[in-house]
């Protein structure tokens, strides 16, 4: 045996045992996180690992105790993935309302507590007065046929699902007609003629990308007829060169034709938004009063609650739909409906500052400097990191108000020895991981979509950036 195999299988024989990598204070560590068994497999997987590492390239001797260590450091980087995976909580510094990677609109504190007591046996399908059998998402329904005027209301899961619904029970083996310039597709591909298509109803394009007249939606209709839809083309525009049948021509065409009309009304302005600047955002109650006859919306975008699809309208279609053995499979959980419901409540009672999504909107930019001051004044002693003020731009999200862009005053941060990039990914790995955007070679951070409560971890994160 040459020497270097002597040396290879000396080393070989110093890798630690799983055994001995299980009695270490990572693996202590570890198994609070994973359990024993996943613990076990993770160690076999290290040593498995650096046993094949060490017979591919021929490696040197090493100690028993260098082999343990790195071994340990494998361990301590499973940890740190674990410990990152899954869903968890992230403050959003990026200025972004509505951001959907961040899951979209965060919950009020009444809807917070709602989900927490709903978490255990509840009242999601059980009438304590009578003692028998409720109605799932009632509560839900009332709500939201007061707050729009429709006459009555269902919830499935989220808006797709709810296009899904509509278009499979009003227009299968039919014809759907909508116009060419509302073919949108929207974030995660979500595109109208896939879910038309799906649905089972075959679509008629009228008009052309920037220029539809009321003439091209007559000139398609014939006995397969079935349904005629208006999509809201959320974070897409067409501008300049345009033209749109109003929603009140479209109504009575569809009805003299003896045909139903519904409208994909996309974010879910139930409030009157254009203070905010979202005078685009189509009102939901006056879609109601120009007689569309189902109209569906988002639950986690400004309405501001969870995900949901929401669907509004004529009693007769809506008592179709909730009859269809779809409505079964989509509709939502009961945490969602308690979210939905405490956020519904809120806004009937007109106490929309009580909704994250709408508190953040209304900030004005003087009252995000005030708070951007006090970070600069306790982080003005560090030598490593420079914080400056400068002005800029918020925006709402989700597909809602793509050309609303809040005015904002953000942090800059400037590091002596990290890049940009660096401080990014830094605050990324933070406990709660702090999301920013960088522009200019500096990291911004936008205080509109940090909560008051959030701030002092904030802090933290940058504290630690200068040291």
């Amino acid at each position: 045996m040459t020497s270097s195999s002597k040396s290879q299988l000396s080393t070989l024989q110093a890798i630690p045992s799983v055994d001995q990598l299980l009695r270490t204070e990572a693996a202590a560590k570890l198994r609070d996180v994973v359990g024993l068994q996943r613990l076990t497999d993770i160690a076999r997987h290290i040593t498995d690992e650096m046993r094949n590492e060490m017979q591919r390239t021929d490696a040197t001797f090493q100690t028993r105790e260098m082999l343990l260590n790195e071994a340990i450091q494998k361990l301590e980087g499973f940890r740190d993935d674990e410990m990152s995976a899954g869903i968890r909580h992230v403050i959003n510094a990026t200025g972004v309302v509505l951001h959907t990677n961040l899951g979209r609109a965060p919950l009020s504190e009444a809807a917070r507590t709602a989900v927490s007591e709903a978490a255990g046996y509840c009242t999601v399908e059980y009438d304590p007065v009578t003692g028998k059998r409720g109605k799932r998402a009632a509560r839900v329904e009332e709500l939201l046929c007061q707050l729009t005027g429709a006459e009555a209301a269902l919830v499935v899961n989220n808006c797709a699902a709810a296009a899904l619904l509509v278009l499979t029970v009003l227009a299968r083996e039919g014809e759907t007609i909508v116009s060419r310039g509302e073919l949108v597709e929207i974030g995660g591909d979500f595109r109208v003629p896939d879910v038309m298509a799906n649905s089972g109803t075959r679509m008629v394009e009228v008009g052309t990308t920037n220029r539809t007249r009321l003439d091209d939606y007559r000139g398609v209709l014939n006995d397969q007829t079935r349904l005629v839809m208006r999509v809201h083309p959320s974070n897409y525009r067409v501008i300049g060169f345009t033209a749109t049948p109003k929603l009140e021509e479209l109504v009575s065409f569809a009805h003299e034709a003896g045909i139903p009309i519904y409208e994909d009304a996309g974010s879910g302005a139930v409030s009157d938004l254009t203070q905010h600047g979202l005078a685009d955002e189509p009102l939901i109650r006056d879609s109601i009063d120009a007689g569309v006859d189902v109209v569906s919306f988002s639950g986690d975008k400004l309405l501001g609650a969870c995900q949901a699809g929401i669907i509004i309208g004529g009693a007769a279609i809506l008592d179709r739909l909730r009859k269809h053995s779809m409505y079964r499979a989509l509709r939502p959980d009961k945490l969602g409906l308690a979210a939905l419901e405490a956020t519904l409540e809120s806004h009937r009672r007109g106490n929309t500052d009580e909704i994250p999504t709408l508190r953040m909107l209304a900030l004005s930019k003087e009252s995000i400097a005030k708070r951007a001051e006090s970070f600069v004044e306790n982080l003005s002693d560090t030598t490593e990191m420079t914080l400056s003020l400068i002005e800029g731009q918020s925006a709402v999200g989700g597909g809602s108000g793509p050309n609303v862009h809040p005015a904002t005053v953000l942090l800059a941060i400037k590091h002596k020895t990290l890049s940009a990039d660096e401080v990014e990914q830094r605050l990324r790995s933070s406990s709660p991981p702090v999301v920013a955007r960088i522009a200019d070679g500096r990291v911004l951070l936008d205080l509109r979509t940090v909560a008051p409560d959030e701030e002092q971890q904030l802090l933290e994160a940058l504290q630690s950036l200068a040291k």
